[in-house]
């Protein structure tokens, strides 16, 4: 199975990032968001990656192309240019990068990588949040429901703490709770290509006509996950994750989950 990650906005609500730097190379732990992404489907056996592109996409190129030799000890002659490398290190990930417009919106993206598609279902998801979603459990979910695609749905927690009042009393204290019950798009979506043929020749997002086609005609499952999700949409967001991956115990780990 592929997974399609969508990496081509802007990013425009973390620009003290990304005025420099598409949003997916913003580092957590210094590794882009990105690399978290794809270790996440990587512990689930999903090795190979389409990655949209669009803003600042030559960044994203030119990091995967020098990714072996910044992990790897090589020796380079200065007189002839070449570089030897000695000790053969990085992901056993294959990962087609493809440009799809500097301005383009999400389901225009997922229509010019269709070419790099075959006929099996596919992962997608945005290149800017993690989870601890399990992506086995989610394909198997997909499948199991018979439709042309499964979206994944949590419900965040509040921004701010609430207090519980009875008159002038107030009669105690929840930290962050759940929303307002309402569970929202989170991505992490698993996709059969038919759904392809719903996306219009005019520039448009994925979550606009193609999912209202979907939903219309039945064909769009939830997969309902209540464990970690964070998207990065803002500076604060970013230094939470960071934060969370400072302590060692960052939720969206799974690649280093201890085995059994």
């Amino acid at each position: 199975m592929k997974a399609v990650i969508l990496a081509g906005g802007k990013g425009t609500r973390l620009s003290e990032e990304t005025a420099a730097k598409p949003k997916p190379m913003v580092e957590i732990g210094g590794m882009p968001i990105l690399w978290h992404i794809m270790k996440g489907y990587a512990a689930h056996g999903v090795h190979e990656f389409i990655v949209c592109l669009g803003y600042k996409g030559y960044q994203i190129k030119e990091w995967f192309v020098n990714h072996r030799l910044h992990l790897a000890d090589i020796t380079v002659d200065l007189r002839s240019g070449d570089i030897e490398v000695h000790r053969q290190v990085g992901e056993p990930w294959r990962v087609t990068l493809v440009e799809t417009g500097e301005d383009s919106l999400t389901a225009t993206r997922i229509r010019r990588i269709a070419p790099y598609l075959d006929d099996q279902d596919f992962c997608l998801t945005y290149g800017d949040g993690v989870s601890d979603v399990n992506i086995t459990e989610l394909v198997a979910f997909h499948r199991a429901q018979g439709r042309e695609a499964t979206v994944t749905v949590v419900q965040p927690p509040g921004r701010f703490g609430s207090v519980d009042l009875d008159g002038p009393s107030a009669r105690g204290f929840v930290e962050k709770p759940v929303g307002d019950g309402g569970w929202i798009n989170a991505g992490f979506f698993v996709v059969s290509p038919k759904s392809l043929r719903r996306i219009p020749d005019v520039d448009c997002m994925w979550e606009a006509q193609p999912i209202d086609s979907l939903t219309r005609d039945g064909q769009l499952s939830a997969y309902r996950h209540t464990g970690f999700w964070q998207p990065m949409d803002t500076l604060r967001d970013k230094n939470r994750l960071e934060e969370l991956w400072a302590s060692g115990n960052a939720p969206w780990n799974v690649w280093n989950l201890p085995t059994t």
